[in-house]
Order: C-alpha cells, then sequence, then structure tokens
C-alpha cells in the first residue's frame, strides 16, 4: 500500500473514526490523538491492511482495540469522574431536565459491561451495521444482537426507575 492510497483511507474515514473514538473515550482531545496514534501504527502495518479482507472494518476494530487499550491505562492511573458541563447562562428547566437525564443514560451506558457498551455506541452512536459490530467484536450477528438487545433494556429499566423515583 503506498502513500496515496493509505492517505485516501484515512480522509474516507477520518470522521468516522474521530466520532467512534470521541465516543468511546469521551474526550476529544484524547480521540485525535487515538485516531492519530491509529493511523502511524496502521501506516507502520501497512502492508496488513492493505492484505485485509475489508480495509475500513480491519481500521475500526483495530481503533477500538486502541481505545479499549487507552480507557484500561486510564483506568488503572486514575479514577473516572463523571463531569456536567452546563452553561453559565441561565438554562429553562425542561432543558436542565433533558441534560440531566442524558448525563445519567451516559453514566449508565459506562456502567454496562464492557461488550455490551461497545455495541450500544457502535450501533446507536456511529449507526454500524450490526454485521460490521460482529466482525470488530469477534462476536456473531446473533451474539451481537443479544448484547445490543439487553444493554437497551438495562439502560430503559433503569431511566424508567428514576423517572418513577423524581416524580
Amino acid at each position: 500500500m503506498d502513500a496515496k492510497e493509505f492517505n485516501s483511507l484515512f480522509s474516507i474515514l477520518s470522521d468516522r473514526l474521530f466520532r467512534m473514538a470521541k465516543s468511546m473515550l469521551q474526550n476529544s482531545d484524547e480521540a485525535k490523538d487515538a485516531v492519530q496514534d491509529l493511523q502511524l501504527k496502521l501506516w507502520e502495518k501497512r502492508d496488513v491492511l492493505k492484505n485485509a479482507d475489508n480495509q475500513i472494518t480491519f481500521t475500526l476494530k483495530a481503533l477500538r482495540n486502541l481505545c479499549i487499550d487507552t480507557i484500561r491505562k486510564k483506568h488503572d492511573s486514575e479514577e473516572l469522574k463523571p463531569e456536567m458541563e452546563y452553561s453559565n447562562s441561565q438554562i429553562q428547566y425542561y432543558q436542565l431536565e433533558t441534560r440531566d437525564m442524558a448525563n445519567y443514560a451516559s453514566l449508565l451506558i459506562d456502567k454496562l459491561p464492557e461488550i455490551q457498551r461497545s455495541v450500544m455506541r457502535m450501533r446507536d452512536v456511529e449507526e454500524m451495521e450490526i454485521s460490521e459490530i460482529a466482525f470488530i467484536t469477534g462476536l456473531t450477528e446473533n451474539a451481537v444482537s443479544v448484547n445490543l438487545s439487553r444493554a437497551r433494556a438495562k439502560i430503559r429499566t433503569q431511566l424508567l426507575n428514576e423517572l418513577q423515583t423524581s416524580n
């Protein structure tokens, strides 16, 4: 694979890679770093990439693995604390409630088992196909569907419980 082919692949995937890394790492700077690290690593192993059956899926799987490694290193070095971001301007009540619920849902997703969390983000955030997720994760398509269903059910149940206790 020459530089032109490699750069063409990354120009096609750059936005998608960044969105995927950001959804997994929850940080724009870390996501940019992850994509740059991936690009460097894949350039060094461009012959493996060239021989891959599906270069796009191979690249996405490599990014997922890199992000998981980054998260593990982060967990080992510090305790993750969710940050609530609110603007300083006066926010109407329903906007505040919506943001609180979104943040709560994000925290619930973060507490899911790793495979359910990854599958849910890839499907619901990145809008990947079940077959792509199966290839990236190494699961069968049925296992991806089951994990996705279970993850959604857990989040739905916990959100409904939160709504009932707050009313």
